[in-house]
């Protein structure tokens, strides 16, 4: 049986364009590679670290709310 696709989407492309900032300068910044920003910013991470969510919050003053939000439920007519 497959896990279930999970709903949560990164909001970090919008918090980068309202701040002027390019994935490399909070890469730098923020001491997290920009691979991994990439993944997250792409909505293909499956898990982050506490520690990068703090440092990414750190570097762009948002909050974990402000980056991450739950998308809505697909109504797949199964229900």
């Amino acid at each position: 049986m497959n896990a279930p696709e999970h709903r949560v989407v990164c909001r970090l492309d919008r918090l980068l364009a309202e701040r002027g900032m390019t994935l490399a300068e909070l890469a730098e910044r923020a001491g997290v590679t920009a691979v991994n920003l990439s993944v997250l910013k792409n909505d293909r991470a499956r898990a982050i670290r506490f520690s990068t969510l703090t440092a990414v919050c750190d570097v762009l003053g948002c909050t974990p709310g402000d980056l991450l939000a739950v998308a809505p439920r697909r109504d797949d007519g199964s229900g």
